[in-house]
């Protein structure tokens, strides 16, 4: 490899060498991701040992380390592939690695906007569509983070300071059993005790009680606490539930509290006639959270943060530092280091920039409705078959299913199904029982790959039933 003199300032020839290496490797891998087992285990003791080895001294061979990723990420669970049916499938766009690339080689610092004006207005145009695309009003805005739990940590420190102010005490907020929990974790980083989050009863729909909310907000204000944050859920990672967002807001408006959507798994359904109606009452939110690594098929580490007053989580994050005192502020555009608990960030926002403007919104759109689709004619199947109970008619694209009986059979469900290496569920308990999970998500998944899974299904529940 020709480097020239200084090593690890490569020269032109050798960054296209390694270039095309790279891309022939990636396009070689990625179509072998078909037929590739979606889960595999045998060498992953081998392979750990290996890539342990601490690096040499002296250049290595760059096909020889891809090698060596290539064999390192097939152990696992391939969470890129169609078979991958499990938790919330993400990401594995080309176009999104393309981008994340060129970020990475440019990068540029983007916690305040002086050092790289038109990237973070990049960023920010991408915040402002999605803000309209939820029905945010004019002059929301929010930023993008590494995932949805950080997201819900600023979402929390920003109803806190603005509900609370400096003196928290008393401070409660209001989740279901089904409420994810970065929920509860993000108000332990804020300070409030465990016991102020509050669980309010779910329906048998798994939807959050709205009236039992109502109630246990009426009971802690008399006892002389102060209820300031509610939350809901447009689509549970056990069930893809949605609560009923329209009156979740009415009741955080009525009790003067702080209105948080996490759409963390649901949002990208909004882009759907059939997801906008579903989340109905979303652009209510004072923030929501989203992860865009989930519905919009983007990489891990892709969060969003979307606020109806960006100056209130400046409010909450800002703080001043003489360091930065030779950087001036730009007032049509945000200091993303303000906004949320990064200082020092990366540029995320050619990861969505990119892929939204090459594809184009309806490419998205188009694979989300045909999940719903899929999704659909899953849920039927398995309702249909006598053999299984499917309580739940899927919100979205999460079906949860069990064997009639006892949970041991479905235990022996799921290992069998997974042992098959084409498809991979996942599980949850719901009520003290254990159900099997399957999620139609990746935008590899296809309708022959669900018809597979339904026939795994089928094959191996005749084997455990029993």
């Amino acid at each position: 490899m020709t480097i020239g003199a200084y090593p690890l300032d490569l020269d032109r020839t050798a960054i296209e060498k390694l270039g095309r290496e790279a891309v022939e490797f990636l396009a070689g891998w990625l179509a072998e991701l078909g037929s590739a087992p979606a889960s595999d285990y045998d060498h992953a003791a081998e392979l750990s040992a290996l890539v342990r080895r601490p690096p040499s001294g002296a250049p290595g061979d760059f096909g020889a380390l891809l090698e060596t990723f290539r064999r390192a990420a097939g152990q696992g669970v391939d969470t890129a592939g169609p078979g991958y049916l499990a938790y919330f499938p993400a990401g594995g766009l080309v176009s999104a690695a393309l981008a994340e690339m060129l970020a990475q080689a440019a990068n540029r610092y983007t916690g305040v906007a002086q050092t790289a004006p038109a990237l973070v207005a990049m960023e920010q145009g991408v915040l402002t569509w999605f803000c309209d695309l939820f029905g945010l009003p004019a002059g929301a805005g929010g930023l993008v983070t590494t995932g949805a739990s950080p997201a819900t940590l600023s979402a929390v420190l920003a109803a806190r300071q603005h509900r609370l102010g400096e003196d928290i005490a008393g401070g409660t907020l209001y989740v279901t059993e089904h409420t994810h929990y970065c929920v509860a974790k993000a108000a332990r980083i804020a300070g409030l005790p465990a016991g102020r989050v509050r669980t309010v009863p779910a329906t048998g729909r798994l939807r959050m009680d709205v009236a039992a909310a109502a109630e246990m907000i009426a009971a802690d204000r008399e006892a002389g606490l102060r209820p300031f944050l509610l939350v809901g859920t447009a689509g549970t990672t056990d069930t893809g539930t949605i609560d009923p967002l329209p009156e979740l807001a009415e009741l955080a408006r009525r009790e003067g509290m702080w209105f948080h959507v996490d759409a963390a798994y649901g949002g990208g359904f909004q882009l759907t006639r059939r997801g906008r109606a579903a989340l109905a009452g979303v652009g209510e939110a004072d923030s929501l959270a989203l992860d865009p690594h989930k519905s919009l098929f983007l990489p891990y580490g892709t969060g969003l943060l979307l606020v109806r007053d960006p100056a209130l989580l400046r409010e909450a994050h800002a703080a001043d530092g003489q360091y930065l005192q030779d950087i001036g502020r730009m007032d049509d555009l945000p200091d993303f280091g303000n906004l949320g608990i990064e200082l020092t960030r990366e540029f995320r926002g050619l990861r969505l920039w990119l892929p939204l403007h090459l594809h184009g919104v309806r490419a998205f759109e188009e694979e989300l409705d045909e999940k719903l689709d899929l999704a659909a004619h899953a849920y039927a199947e398995l309702a249909g078959d006598p053999r299984f109970e499917a309580p739940w008619e899927p919100d979205l694209t999460v079906i949860v299913f069990r064997l009639r009986g006892g949970d041991e059979p479905n235990r022996r469900l799921l290992a069998a199904v997974n042992d098959s290496r084409r498809v991979f569920l996942s599980s949850t308990t719901i009520g003290g029982r254990f159900f099997l999970r399957l999620c139609v998500l990746s935008f590899r998944t296809h309708a022959d790959r669900v018809r597979e899974a339904l026939a795994v299904i089928r094959e191996a529940a005749d084997r455990c039933a029993g």
